[in-house]
This record gives structure tokens, C-alpha cells and sequence, in this order.
């Protein structure tokens, strides 16, 4: 069973929290695969990973580059999984591939945006009816993540 997280974006936006939630993932010497909505949006989350930080980047590949196999974060617009991942996370409102070979799959929507509210609830109904474990967290006022379903 895939432990299916949906974070539910409200004060900062994907730019600043993806970061952080793939740095924890390399912490844990997880293989990570992020799935965007467009190919456009690959090019600039590659750009952020190098220079989020002053002090810090995030070790990735991205769909183009060749060696997919050798990073441990990839980032792709197609459902597949170049890398092994045992990681899934799901930005842009893509559309994600069978998530039971995932041990984790993570869902970051904009709570701005009604269309995205509209997949996320769409996703979070056939994750459950896949029988995943599923959690729900939304942003709190100080940026931190309360857990509400």
C-alpha cells in the first residue's frame, strides 16, 4: 500500500516548500521523481534546485539530460520513473501514473486555485478507492504543516 500525502498550498507557494520536502527525502536516502504539468515547468523547477539557496542545490536530473538512472531526484512531465524512484511527487496538477509501486506519493496543490482544488479532490477519491493510506495537510499561518485528515 502507497502512503498517499496531499499538501494542500495556502501561504507559500511550491518555489519555496518543494525544496525542503526533497531535501528531507535525500535525508532519508530516498530516490524522489517529480512529476510537473508541462515540460516549461521542468525547465524552471531544474533552474530552482541549482539556486534556491546561496549555500545550497539539490543534486538532480531533468527529462533531456541523459543518465536519468544516476540521480537521485528527477524531474519529468511523463509518468515515467527513470530514476527507481520509491518517491512520487505530483506538482502543476499533473496527472499521475499507478502510484502502487510508490512507497510515498505526494500531491502539492495551490489552495488558490480552484481547478487544482478540483483535481487534488478527484486525485484524493481514487487514491482511496485504490485502498492507499492517505493524509491530508494544509499550511498554517506559520508556515508550518497541520495534518486534517
Amino acid at each position: 500500500m502507497t502512503e498517499v500525502l496531499f499538501y494542500h498550498l495556502m501561504l507559500r507557494p511550491l518555489e519555496e516548500v518543494l525544496p525542503g520536502l526533497l531535501e528531507k527525502c535525500l535525508e532519508r536516502e530516498w530516490r524522489v521523481v517529480v512529476q510537473t504539468g508541462s515540460d516549461e515547468r521542468v525547465g524552471a523547477l531544474d533552474s530552482l534546485l541549482w539556486t534556491y539557496r546561496d549555500d545550497s542545490f539539490l543534486p538532480h536530473g531533468a527529462s533531456g539530460e541523459g543518465n536519468e538512472a544516476d540521480h537521485p531526484v528527477f524531474l519529468t512531465s511523463k509518468p515515467d520513473n527513470p530514476n527507481g524512484a520509491s518517491v512520487r511527487f505530483l506538482v502543476d496538477r499533473a496527472s499521475p501514473p499507478d502510484l502502487s509501486p510508490y512507497t510515498r506519493a505526494v500531491f502539492l496543490f495551490d489552495g488558490h486555485d480552484p481547478d487544482a482544488l478540483s483535481d487534488a479532490r478527484s486525485h484524493w477519491k481514487s487514491a482511496k478507492d485504490a485502498g492507499h493510506d492517505i493524509t491530508y495537510w494544509q499550511q498554517t499561518e506559520r508556515g508550518g504543516w497541520e495534518r486534517k485528515a
